[in-house]
């Protein structure tokens, strides 16, 4: 037993053969190179070592700098923070590992830190020590001063900018998605890529910064390995003062600047990153398109760059070749502008003649069977409420308004079709259903409709007229009496909105219709997968998914919110093996929905208002059913029929006028009849059965029929 757990345990261990494949992959070559920047800072480097890793340091901005260069957009170098932080760190221990050789090995002289420091100090200083310092010091200037403060500086504004943008952007990809313009997946791509720009910007603000510590450690390091390393040299070395002067100077400089190079680099790769916003395509050919496209700007730098060689004293090669290079590039520039619209003429016409064979001779006929779902015709006044910059535009609100009612109702809306119609009034509009008129009125731009909350005439100079939606008093004023009609206590609102209620409200009343057979077929296949075995169970077992279809339409006509989907299908199956009648299925989910129906008619005290149905028409109504089984019928006479809508009225007025919005409460054998009647006179009136009232409602009697 124990031999044959350790080939298990041992197995669990990596191997070193994995371990450095893992490495090669990069999973752990970060972790790997991280560490080895803090053994820097520890233990010493030979200086063959360090020459190694300082060209390393060198080649790997270049890389950084050219990977800036040649990105489309900022967001495809996220990992530049990263980066900054990786190599600014690198510099330091590079810096700290070069020290230690200075002051350790200074005495043996100039290569005593390795060869890249001393080739580039010679190359710098060219025998004059102060040369060296005076073009470390302004390496350092321009590092600091000029490229990593503006770096920083767009960073920071790019970073306030872009968190700033965000609730509306945010809002436009909603908007998008609930006009289905976009579908989900893509929605989900754009909000991270928002949330990475956000990010991105606001790491880089922080990044900067790492730039601007670096150049100020590398002025304190090179202060401290110059006086250090000349004490050291002279005191414990014997080394001449001029001699270790020269010597710990020329290190000490081609140490500061194989560190500053990079660091100046790739301040200028994090510099062009943080430019790019609203730049297209690589930066070359950004600024080939936009600095030398223009044949009237290069010919004005050919002009200036002629008279500049004229001028006594100035070098004529250098001036002239650039005012006949730019006069060239001129020139050519006019002439492809010249030839421009032609060809584009000609591409055109190719393009036209390509396509000609492939266009019908005609529309097809059954083209003209297309209907559109909801559409809004406009009178010619109204055309300006598309593309009102002022407030918000009539598109905006109407999305919003599609997304409310996805939200309420559960199924997204079909797209509202917005066109002119010559045949209206100049303000006025139309609203269709299925091609078929759901609804007419007119608005005044310029002015505002004010309506009173108690139903009452508005007392402020205008035109009186009906609201469209609910035919409530309301009177169209001038803008400027605003902030009266709000003082006197007055709902105030614009053409724009007046137009949008009126469209929610038919909306509302026709959302059985919209509810297509392929919206369901929609709204099952969209279900969570954890949901898709009901579907399964269900379709087409038990019902189909017409009968489906009808049960939400008969919730949605009264107004019954199908967002809770899987709660309507349990409903179905429930009953569907004991009942084909659709009425019954609709009362059997209904009861499942006890819950949501006394949450949405809840009045503001948290209680269900409810005016109940006395016991003489209780029996009235019952003994009124004719018909054999499930298929009966309500056969009320007419003077019956009268008084019931009479006292439905009077009672339900009463209740109004004490700020009650009610539901109608009977038994549940006879509420679809008692709702069949009321819809006919009263469509927002609530009529729920004793089934459906949840056994934690609070109910509040408020009247009897």
């Amino acid at each position: 037993m124990a031999d044959a757990a350790a080939p298990k345990a041992a197995s669990s261990i990596p191997s070193a053969k994995s371990l450095w494949e893992g490495i090669l992959r990069g999973e752990m070559g970060l972790a790997v190179g991280v560490v080895g920047i803090i053994v820097l800072l520890i233990l010493p480097v030979p200086p063959a070592l360090l020459d190694i890793l300082l060209a390393v340091s060198l080649t790997g901005s270049v890389l950084i700098l050219m990977t800036a260069v040649l990105i489309k957009k900022p967001l495809e170098f996220t990992s530049f923070p990263t980066v900054l932080l990786v190599a600014t760190l690198y510099r330091l221990g590079l810096n700290i590992a070069s020290t230690r050789l200075i002051l350790g090995n200074g005495h043996e002289g100039g290569h005593g830190a390795g060869a890249v420091i001393a080739a580039f100090g010679n190359l710098m200083m060219q025998g004059n020590f102060v040369i060296g310092v005076i073009i470390f010091i302004i390496l350092v200037v321009v590092n600091f001063m000029v490229v990593t403060k503006g770096s920083g500086r767009i960073a920071e504004v790019a970073a306030r900018f872009t968190l700033d943008a965000m609730p509306g952007k945010q809002m436009a990809i909603d908007a998008d998605l609930s006009t289905g313009l976009i579908d989900q997946d893509t929605a989900k791509i754009r909000r991270k890529e928002l949330e990475q720009e956000s990010t991105f910007f606001g790491a880089m603000d922080g990044a900067s910064k790492f730039v601007k510590g670096d150049a100020v450690a590398g002025l304190i390091i090179t202060g401290i390995n110059i006086v250090g390393g000349i004490l050291i040299g002279v005191v414990q070395h014997k080394v001449p003062m001029g001699e270790a002067a020269s010597t710990y100077t020329l290190m000490t400089i081609g140490d500061g600047l194989v560190s500053q190079i990079p660091a100046l680099i790739i301040s200028i790769a994090a510099g062009l990153v943080v430019s790019k916003a609203g730049v297209e395509g690589s930066a070359d050919k950004a600024l080939t398109t936009q600095l030398a496209m223009n044949p009237v700007a290069l010919g004005m730098v050919s002009a200036s760059s002629g008279v500049i060689a004229l001028i006594p004293g100035m070098p004529l090669l250098p001036f002239a070749g650039l005012a006949v290079g730019a006069g060239y590039l001129a020139y050519r520039r006019a002439q492809q502008a010249k030839l421009a619209p032609a060809k584009e003429a000609a591409e055109a016409a190719a393009a036209a003649a390509a396509a000609a064979p492939a266009e019908p001779e005609e529309e097809p006929i059954s083209a003209a069977l297309a209907i559109d779902d909801v559409k809004i015709e406009l009178g010619y006044g109204l055309l300006t409420l598309i593309n009102d910059l002022e407030g918000r535009r009539l598109t905006d609100q109407i999305r919003a308004l599609r997304k409310t009612l996805a939200t309420e109702f559960g199924f997204v809306m079909p797209p509202v079709r917005i066109l002119d119609n010559m045949r209206l009034a100049n303000q006025g509009y139309a609203i269709r259903i299925k091609e078929m008129e759901a609804g007419l009125g007119e608005v005044r731009l310029g002015h505002l409709m004010a309506m009173d909350p108690r139903g009452g005439q508005v007392e402020l100079p205008g035109e009186h007229v009906r609201e469209p939606a609910f035919g409530l008093p309301a009177t169209w004023v001038a803008d400027d009496l605003r902030e009266e009609a709000t003082f006197r206590g007055y709902t105030v609102v614009d053409p724009a909105t007046v137009l949008t209620t009126h469209l929610t409200e038919i909306l509302k009343e026709n959302m059985a219709d919209l509810l297509s057979y392929a919206e369901v077929q929609k709204l099952l296949k969209e279900l969570p997968e954890n949901q898709k075995k009901l579907v399964d169970d269900l379709i087409p077992g038990v019902v189909n998914a017409a009968t489906i279809q009808r049960v939400l339409q008969a919730l949605l006509k009264e107004r019954v919110s199908i967002r809770d989907l899987p709660q309507i299908l349990e409903g179905i199956g429930e009953a569907a093996p004991h009942t084909a009648s659709v009425t019954q299925l609709v009362e059997q989910v209904r009861a499942r929905l006890a819950r949501q129906l006394c949450w949405a008619n809840r009045g503001e005290d948290g209680a269900l208002p409810i005016i109940t149905l006395s016991a003489d028409w209780e029996q009235a109504f019952a003994e009124a059913l004719i018909g054999p089984g499930e298929d009966k019928q309500l056969a009320l006479a007419p003077s019956r029929l009268q008084d019931f809508i009479r006292g439905v009225r009077d009672t339900f007025e009463r209740a109004a006028l004490q700020g009650e919005s009610p539901v109608l409460l009977t038994s549940p054998g006879i509420r679809p009849y008692v709702r069949s009647i009321i819809e006919r006179f009263r469509g927002q009136t609530v009529v729920m059965s004793q089934n459906e009232i949840h056994p934690r409602a609070r109910l509040k009697t408020v009247g009897m029929v």
